[in-house]
Formats: C-alpha cells, structure tokens, sequence
C-alpha cells in the first residue's frame, strides 16, 4: 500500500502467498479459492451494495443537492448559518446515503464556493464538511456497519441502531461549536439577503427533505420495528429511493446507469478484499500468530476497559496511513477472540471500531475525506488548510469517541430496547 498498489490486490495477493506457504503449498491455493467462494455466498452482505445504492441514487438523481439548498434556505439569521447548514444537511444525506465520501464531496462542491464568497474564513467553511462526512459510518444506512458486524458476527441491527445517538451527539457539538466560533465574529463577515417570508423559505424544505424521511423511517422504523432483517430493509430502503426519484421525475436512463456503474465499482473493491478475510483469519490461526498474541495480551490480565483502550490506541494509529476497511479486515482477527476472552459487550466493540474508523477518515497524513475535500475545493485552498480546518472538529470526534468508551450506555441502550423487543 505505501508504493500505491490497490488495497484490494494487496490484500488478496498478501493472502495467497501466506496460503501456499502456511496451508499446505498448491492445496493451500485451493483453499483460498474455496473460501473467496465461501465469503461471498454470506447473506448477512446482501445489505453493503444496496445501501451504497441508496447513496448512489440521491447523489447523482440530484435529490440530495435539491435538500441541501431546501435546508439552506430555511435557516436564516443564525450566527454561522452556512456552515450549521453543511452539518444539518451532511447528517441529513448521511442517514439516507451512508456514504462518507459522496457526502463530503457533495457538501464541498456544491456549498463550499459559495461559502467562501459569502466571507467565511476557510477553516470555518470547510472543517464541518469534512467532518460531517464521517457521520455517514454511524448512522444507518451504514455499509461499514453491515461488513463490521457480519465479519465479527455482530447483530447488524444493533450496531445500525447503536451508532444513532453517537452520531446525534455529534452533530450537535459541530452546531455548538460553529456558533461560538461565528459569535466571536472573527471567521463571519456574511451579508445575508432577503429571501422572502418564512413560509416562502419553507417551502422548498417542505417539498425536496420531509419527503425524503420516510426512506429513513423505512430503513430504521423496519428494523426498530423488528418486521425486517437488515437485508430486508436496505431492499426496502433502495426501493423507497427509486420511488422518491420517480416522483421527483429525477431519473433517467443516463442517472440509472451511472449510479449502477459507481455501486458496482464500489461493492467490488470491498467485496473483492471480503474474498481473502477468511483465508486471512486462517493463516494467522495455522501459523500460530493469532493464539501467540492473545497469549502475550491475556497474560497481563486486561480489564474490559483496558482491552477497549488497546483496540482503540492500535485502530488511531491505523487509521493515519491505511483505509477502513483494512483496519477492519487487519485487527479483527486478534482483537475479536481477545474481547470475547474477556467479555467485552460485543456491540460495544463494534461502536468503538466504527467510531475510530470516523476518526480515521480525517486524521493527516492518509484521511480520505480530506484528499477528497482537496480534490473538490478551489485551487488555492491548500492540503494544509484543509488539516488545519478539521482539527477543532478532530479534537470533538476525539471527545465522543471517549464518551463512549467511558460510559458506553449512552450508546448501548438504544439497541439493547431494540434486542428487549
């Protein structure tokens, strides 16, 4: 990964060589070609295409951008008004998207010129959508959500659910601090125009975002509900979304087949790096790596709370030079028998993962969404600008994350009511 090989043929290739040489030579090669076969056949990923889908299809039908505007033009004369705009509305596509990327892309691209125009400092501007985009992990529909649990046999309906307050408490603390910032007054000079009455402002919310909550309502109320699976309701929800886009007269055959192009080039690379997960997990078993640092670990008879730190301290260090998803598919394996030797909630383990993995997407040097924002912002605003503005928002990522690892039931019962029922 360091020379710039694809994540996904590393990985693969980094397996069928310890295969050939810890399973048994050619045979081990078999193996891994029976265990890609194997991976790949688990219902429980049904849900990772088609929420990506979901994402996809607002994105590029247009209706995510006609909501961001709907809810730009409802908040007026609030201090900071544009950037508590990107947060609302980023958290907003977040819970009908799940994608982390598109929604800071989309926040950037579309809010961001505009921003600057209206005299917002750039670390004011671009920090909360940088942030924001994060959120999309937590909140379903969440495709890292669904790999996490199905990978460590986790509820996935749980830790969709688990990650909703988290997420909340989060948006709200970016609105906090965007208004102590703009009532300083040193990062706001907007000038902010005349948009007509309050109902003539409620208007577009009213037509282009309410509507769009009964696909949220469709994922999450199914799965509250207990009357769906959570393939069942990502089914549902790609279902509500192509309703909402039709009766917004929003797709085209040009729209279906590049959202279809991107959901498959996206579903491949992860379901591509799914392939060697259970050949992987077999050669660290085979080669006694595994069952050698759990011995080491175990021996220095760590507490729940101290095997949570442990997990956390390696995925922050990760998560500054490598993606998501191979953080996942690198520790799972010897952090997963390490918990359960221990009894650490299981739901708890994948909240702290899916947070550490929010916090990676906007940590230097390797944050995604920060080449992202880079890629998508003006010319003159620097890499280093970029850095700068999302550290304020690091730094109350940082604080939920151990929240939640000092107090997990904030989190913790609202999926337990959902198991209770």
């Amino acid at each position: 990964m360091v020379i710039g090989l694809p994540v996904a043929i590393v990985f693969l290739g980094v397996n069928v060589v310890g295969a050939y040489l810890f399973l048994g030579g050619t045979n081990g090669l078999g193996q891994v070609v029976r265990n890609g076969v194997q991976s790949l056949q688990n219902y429980s990923l049904a849900p990772i295409p088609m929420f990506i889908l979901m994402g996809e299809l607002m994105l590029h039908s247009g209706m995510a951008g006609a909501a961001i505007h709907a809810v730009e033009k409802l908040i007026r004369r609030v201090p900071g008004r544009m950037p508590i705009v990107s947060v609302v509305a980023g958290t907003l596509f977040a819970a009908l998207s799940g994608s982390s990327m598109a929604n800071t892309a989309m926040l950037g691209s579309s809010l961001l010129p505009q921003m600057l125009k209206s005299g917002y400092a750039p670390r004011l501007a671009i920090g909360p959508m940088v942030a924001v985009g994060g959120i999309a992990i937590l909140i379903p529909p969440s495709a890292l959500a669904v790999l996490l649990g199905s990978l460590a046999k986790i509820s996935i309906s749980a830790l969709l659910v688990a990650g909703i307050i988290p997420a909340l408490i989060m948006a709200v603390l970016f609105i906090t601090y965007i208004l102590i910032r703009a009532l300083a007054g040193d990062d706001v000079t907007e000038t902010i125009e005349d948009d007509g009455s309050f109902f003539q402002r409620a208007l577009p919310f009213l037509r282009d975002v309410l509507p769009l909550f009964v696909i949220f309502v469709a994922v999450v109320g199914s799965l509250l509900a207990g009357i769906a699976t959570p393939t069942e309701s990502a089914a549902i929800g790609v279902a509500a979304t192509v309703i909402a886009g039709l009766a917004y007269g929003r797709l085209s055959l040009s729209v279906i087949g590049k959202t279809m192009m991107e959901t498959a080039k996206i579903s491949a690379m992860i379901l591509f790096i799914i392939v060697g997960s259970i050949t992987y997990s077999q050669i660290l078993a085979f080669s006694g790596a595994a069952s050698g640092l759990l011995k080491v670990i175990t021996a220095f008879e760590l507490s729940e709370l101290q095997v949570i730190l442990l997990v956390l301290v390696v995925l922050l260090l990760l998560g500054c030079f490598i993606d998501q998803v191979s953080m996942m598919m690198i520790t799972l394996p010897f952090f997963l028998p390490l918990a359960n030797s221990v009894g650490v909630d299981l739901i708890w383990l994948g909240l702290v993962y899916l947070l550490s993995l929010e916090v990676a997407l906007i940590t230097p040097p390797f944050g995604l969404l920060l080449f992202v924002m880079k890629g998508v912002a003006p010319k003159d605003i620097s890499f280093g600008t970029i850095t700068l503005a999302t550290l304020p928002f690091l730094g109350i990522q940082m604080a939920v994350l151990m929240l939640i690892v000092v107090w997990p039931e904030i989190a913790l019962w609202l999926p337990r009511l959902l198991l209770a029922n």
